[in-house]
């Protein structure tokens, strides 16, 4: 009875963690397109693509992490034990996530103040006729 707790301890945390990163992606990266925008001054393309990978990796990293910390090393007696152990996971998981998606705003923040300073730069050198 213990592994077989243990193991729809599994089949619990593993689509919560998925749909928790499914979620928090396509939030993050359904908006960031307008940052995304800014950062390249209007190029759809690149910004798509640049907003496309950003995507990807978040998915790797935190569906990575999600895997790697899965493993229940302690025997699951009762639902209780079940119920204690899935919310350690799942919250940990989340908090997880939650500096994830803070450090991903602070890259795109970062980046649209970087290209903002760099287009007021070249806006102030004069353009010289020849």
């Amino acid at each position: 009875m213990q592994s077989q707790l243990n193991f729809i301890a599994y089949l619990i945390y593993l689509p919560i963690v998925i749909i928790l990163t499914w979620y928090v992606a396509h939030t993050l990266f359904k908006n960031s397109k307008v940052f995304m925008l800014d950062i390249f001054h209007g190029k759809t393309d690149i910004a798509t693509a640049t907003n496309k990978l950003f995507e990807t990796g978040f998915y790797l990293l935190n569906l990575g992490f999600a895997f790697w910390v899965m493993e229940i090393s302690a025997a699951i007696v009762d639902q209780r034990d079940m119920l204690e152990v899935l919310s350690a996971k799942i919250g940990g998981f989340c908090v997880y996530l939650g500096i994830m998606l803070f450090f991903n705003l602070y890259l795109f923040f970062r980046g649209r103040r970087k290209a903002k300073a760099k287009s007021l730069l070249l806006a102030s050198v004069p353009k010289i006729e020849g």
